[in-house]
Protein backbone atom coordinates (compact mmCIF):
# COMPACT_ATOMS: atom_id res chain seq x y z
CA UNK A 1 0.00 0.00 0.00
CA UNK A 2 2.68 2.68 0.64
CA UNK A 3 4.49 2.08 -2.43
CA UNK A 4 0.88 2.00 -4.18
CA UNK A 5 0.52 5.63 -2.63
CA UNK A 6 3.80 6.57 -3.58
CA UNK A 7 3.10 5.64 -7.28
CA UNK A 8 0.62 7.72 -7.52
CA UNK A 9 2.00 10.53 -5.52
CA UNK A 10 5.24 10.51 -8.11
CA UNK A 11 3.03 10.65 -10.64
CA UNK A 12 2.64 6.91 -12.05
CA UNK A 13 -0.06 6.40 -14.54
CA UNK A 14 -3.03 3.96 -12.53
CA UNK A 15 -2.41 1.66 -15.35
CA UNK A 16 1.30 1.38 -14.60
CA UNK A 17 1.48 1.25 -11.03
CA UNK A 18 -2.10 -1.94 -10.98
CA UNK A 19 0.72 -3.67 -13.68
CA UNK A 20 3.07 -3.57 -10.49
CA UNK A 21 0.67 -4.71 -8.12
CA UNK A 22 -0.54 -7.49 -10.38
CA UNK A 23 3.36 -8.85 -11.33
CA UNK A 24 5.49 -8.45 -7.60
CA UNK A 25 3.88 -11.24 -5.63
CA UNK A 26 3.10 -13.52 -8.91
CA UNK A 27 5.90 -13.35 -10.80
CA UNK A 28 9.56 -13.51 -9.20
CA UNK A 29 13.33 -15.45 -9.37
CA UNK A 30 12.08 -18.21 -6.69
CA UNK A 31 8.90 -18.85 -8.22
CA UNK A 32 11.30 -18.98 -12.03
CA UNK A 33 13.80 -21.24 -9.45
CA UNK A 34 11.16 -23.79 -7.40
CA UNK A 35 9.14 -24.20 -11.15
CA UNK A 36 12.33 -25.18 -13.08
CA UNK A 37 13.49 -27.56 -10.17
CA UNK A 38 9.95 -29.65 -9.84
CA UNK A 39 8.59 -29.03 -13.65
CA UNK A 40 11.38 -28.61 -15.30
CA UNK A 41 11.97 -24.99 -17.60
CA UNK A 42 9.85 -25.32 -20.13
CA UNK A 43 6.90 -25.00 -17.41
CA UNK A 44 8.54 -22.49 -15.39
CA UNK A 45 9.12 -20.05 -18.35
CA UNK A 46 5.81 -20.09 -19.40
CA UNK A 47 4.40 -19.73 -16.33
CA UNK A 48 6.57 -16.09 -15.39
CA UNK A 49 6.02 -15.26 -19.28
CA UNK A 50 2.41 -15.60 -18.45
CA UNK A 51 2.58 -14.05 -15.44
CA UNK A 52 3.96 -10.66 -17.24
CA UNK A 53 1.42 -10.51 -19.46
CA UNK A 54 -1.70 -11.02 -17.14
CA UNK A 55 0.10 -7.74 -15.17
CA UNK A 56 0.38 -6.03 -18.59
CA UNK A 57 -2.93 -6.52 -19.73
CA UNK A 58 -4.61 -5.94 -17.19
CA UNK A 59 -2.55 -2.79 -16.04
CA UNK A 60 -3.26 -1.80 -19.59
CA UNK A 61 -7.05 -2.75 -19.54
CA UNK A 62 -6.97 -0.86 -15.92
CA UNK A 63 -5.26 2.43 -17.59
CA UNK A 64 -7.68 2.49 -20.57
CA UNK A 65 -10.79 2.73 -18.10
CA UNK A 66 -9.91 5.62 -16.49
CA UNK A 67 -10.90 5.15 -13.02
CA UNK A 68 -8.34 7.75 -11.10
CA UNK A 69 -11.64 8.90 -9.57
CA UNK A 70 -12.17 5.67 -7.56
CA UNK A 71 -8.92 5.90 -6.04
CA UNK A 72 -9.49 7.30 -1.79
CA UNK A 73 -8.77 11.18 -1.83
CA UNK A 74 -6.79 11.26 0.49
CA UNK A 75 -4.20 9.54 -1.50
CA UNK A 76 -3.84 12.35 -4.05
CA UNK A 77 -3.58 14.68 -0.68
CA UNK A 78 -0.46 13.16 0.46
CA UNK A 79 2.50 15.04 -1.29
CA UNK A 80 6.02 15.08 0.20
CA UNK A 81 6.12 18.82 -1.39
CA UNK A 82 3.67 19.90 1.19
CA UNK A 83 6.43 19.30 3.92
CA UNK A 84 8.64 21.37 2.02
CA UNK A 85 9.75 22.58 -1.52
CA UNK A 86 10.45 18.70 -2.85
CA UNK A 87 12.67 16.45 -2.94
CA UNK A 88 13.59 17.40 -6.39
CA UNK A 89 14.88 20.72 -4.92
CA UNK A 90 18.96 21.09 -5.21
CA UNK A 91 19.22 23.28 -2.82
CA UNK A 92 17.51 21.46 0.22
CA UNK A 93 19.50 20.14 3.14
CA UNK A 94 19.79 16.54 3.95
CA UNK A 95 18.51 17.67 7.41
CA UNK A 96 15.23 19.57 5.37
CA UNK A 97 15.15 16.19 3.43
CA UNK A 98 15.22 13.65 5.94
CA UNK A 99 12.61 15.27 8.17
CA UNK A 100 9.90 15.82 5.38
CA UNK A 101 10.36 12.26 4.61
CA UNK A 102 9.13 11.45 8.26
CA UNK A 103 6.58 14.12 8.15
CA UNK A 104 5.60 11.93 5.08
CA UNK A 105 5.98 8.38 6.08
CA UNK A 106 3.75 9.30 9.81
CA UNK A 107 0.97 10.88 7.05
CA UNK A 108 0.77 7.89 5.26
CA UNK A 109 0.91 5.50 8.44
CA UNK A 110 -1.27 6.92 10.21
CA UNK A 111 -3.98 6.50 7.48
CA UNK A 112 -3.20 2.66 7.18
CA UNK A 113 -1.45 0.89 10.03
CA UNK A 114 -4.50 -0.32 11.32
CA UNK A 115 -5.65 -2.27 8.28
CA UNK A 116 -1.98 -2.87 7.33
CA UNK A 117 -2.23 -5.54 10.46
CA UNK A 118 -5.39 -6.84 9.97
CA UNK A 119 -4.29 -7.63 6.71
CA UNK A 120 -1.24 -9.47 7.93
CA UNK A 121 -2.79 -11.37 10.60
CA UNK A 122 -5.80 -12.70 7.83
CA UNK A 123 -2.89 -13.68 5.77
CA UNK A 124 -0.66 -15.02 8.58
CA UNK A 125 -3.50 -17.56 9.67
CA UNK A 126 -4.49 -18.62 6.55
CA UNK A 127 -0.72 -18.79 4.95
CA UNK A 128 -0.19 -22.00 2.81
CA UNK A 129 -3.86 -23.30 3.30
CA UNK A 130 -5.05 -25.15 0.08
CA UNK A 131 -8.21 -27.33 -0.07
CA UNK A 132 -6.44 -30.10 -2.04
CA UNK A 133 -9.02 -32.53 -1.81
CA UNK A 134 -11.62 -30.22 -2.80
CA UNK A 135 -9.93 -28.84 -5.59
CA UNK A 136 -8.75 -31.78 -6.80
CA UNK A 137 -12.52 -33.87 -6.65
CA UNK A 138 -14.45 -30.86 -8.61
CA UNK A 139 -11.67 -28.69 -10.73
CA UNK A 140 -9.91 -31.94 -11.89
CA UNK A 141 -9.52 -33.28 -15.45
CA UNK A 142 -12.78 -33.66 -17.28
CA UNK A 143 -14.37 -30.40 -16.03
CA UNK A 144 -14.65 -27.73 -18.30
CA UNK A 145 -15.05 -25.65 -15.57
CA UNK A 146 -12.16 -26.14 -13.63
CA UNK A 147 -10.05 -23.53 -14.97
CA UNK A 148 -12.71 -21.22 -13.48
CA UNK A 149 -13.63 -22.58 -10.16
CA UNK A 150 -9.85 -23.33 -9.02
CA UNK A 151 -9.70 -19.27 -9.45
CA UNK A 152 -12.65 -18.62 -7.75
CA UNK A 153 -11.59 -20.95 -4.60
CA UNK A 154 -7.85 -19.52 -4.98
CA UNK A 155 -8.77 -15.86 -4.94
CA UNK A 156 -9.80 -15.50 -1.03
CA UNK A 157 -6.59 -17.94 -0.31
CA UNK A 158 -3.24 -16.58 0.22
CA UNK A 159 0.24 -17.60 -0.20
CA UNK A 160 3.12 -16.62 -1.69
CA UNK A 161 4.44 -18.24 -5.05
CA UNK A 162 6.99 -20.35 -2.82
CA UNK A 163 4.24 -21.71 -0.58
CA UNK A 164 2.48 -22.73 -3.32
CA UNK A 165 4.14 -24.31 -5.64
CA UNK A 166 4.53 -27.52 -3.46
CA UNK A 167 0.64 -27.66 -3.53
CA UNK A 168 0.90 -27.32 -7.00
CA UNK A 169 2.90 -30.19 -7.32
CA UNK A 170 0.46 -32.01 -5.68
CA UNK A 171 -2.69 -31.20 -7.35
CA UNK A 172 -1.11 -32.33 -10.64
CA UNK A 173 -0.06 -35.40 -8.85
CA UNK A 174 -3.76 -36.05 -7.90
CA UNK A 175 -4.71 -35.93 -11.78
CA UNK A 176 -5.33 -32.27 -11.99
CA UNK A 177 -4.32 -30.87 -14.94
CA UNK A 178 -1.42 -28.48 -15.55
CA UNK A 179 -2.77 -25.41 -16.20
CA UNK A 180 -5.84 -25.46 -13.82
CA UNK A 181 -3.04 -25.56 -11.30
CA UNK A 182 -0.96 -22.84 -12.12
CA UNK A 183 -4.14 -20.67 -12.73
CA UNK A 184 -5.46 -21.43 -8.97
CA UNK A 185 -1.50 -20.55 -7.85
CA UNK A 186 -1.91 -17.30 -9.52
CA UNK A 187 -4.95 -16.33 -8.34
CA UNK A 188 -3.99 -17.32 -4.23
CA UNK A 189 -0.67 -15.06 -5.09
CA UNK A 190 -2.17 -11.75 -6.86
CA UNK A 191 -5.58 -11.30 -5.51
CA UNK A 192 -6.19 -12.58 -1.74
CA UNK A 193 -8.87 -11.62 1.22
CA UNK A 194 -5.79 -9.94 2.64
CA UNK A 195 -4.71 -8.15 -0.20
CA UNK A 196 -8.11 -7.12 -0.27
CA UNK A 197 -8.48 -5.66 3.10
CA UNK A 198 -5.26 -3.21 2.72
CA UNK A 199 -6.04 -2.35 -0.38
CA UNK A 200 -9.83 -1.02 0.35
CA UNK A 201 -8.01 1.57 2.43
CA UNK A 202 -6.84 3.39 -1.04
CA UNK A 203 -9.49 1.79 -3.19
CA UNK A 204 -13.11 2.64 -3.27
CA UNK A 205 -14.89 -0.10 -3.44
CA UNK A 206 -16.13 -0.26 -6.97
CA UNK A 207 -12.78 0.05 -8.47
CA UNK A 208 -11.11 -2.97 -6.03
CA UNK A 209 -14.05 -4.61 -7.70
CA UNK A 210 -12.70 -3.99 -11.37
CA UNK A 211 -9.34 -5.00 -10.21
CA UNK A 212 -10.26 -8.64 -8.71
CA UNK A 213 -12.49 -8.86 -11.96
CA UNK A 214 -9.67 -7.85 -14.01
CA UNK A 215 -7.14 -9.91 -12.94
CA UNK A 216 -9.38 -12.99 -12.56
CA UNK A 217 -10.78 -13.35 -16.13
CA UNK A 218 -6.94 -12.76 -17.55
CA UNK A 219 -5.95 -15.73 -14.94
CA UNK A 220 -9.02 -18.00 -16.60
CA UNK A 221 -7.67 -17.38 -20.01
CA UNK A 222 -4.07 -18.01 -19.37
CA UNK A 223 -4.84 -21.24 -17.44
CA UNK A 224 -7.47 -22.44 -20.05
CA UNK A 225 -3.94 -21.72 -22.35
CA UNK A 226 -2.29 -23.64 -20.45
CA UNK A 227 -3.74 -26.52 -20.91
CA UNK A 228 -4.07 -26.59 -24.48
CA UNK A 229 0.14 -26.19 -24.94
CA UNK A 230 0.80 -28.38 -22.04
CA UNK A 231 0.08 -31.51 -22.59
Amino acid sequence: MPIFIGFVEAGVPLGVTFSFLISSPMVNEVALGMLWLMFGWRIAVIYIISGVIVAIIGGMILGRLKLEHLVEEYVYQITASQYGCGTDNPKMLWKDRIDQAIAYTKQIFTKVWLWVVIGVAVGSGMHGYAPANFLARYAGPGNLLAVPLAVIIGVPLYSNAAGMIPVVKELVRTGMAMGTALAFMMAVTALSLPEAIILKQVLKPKLLAVYFGIVALAIICIGYLFNMIIL
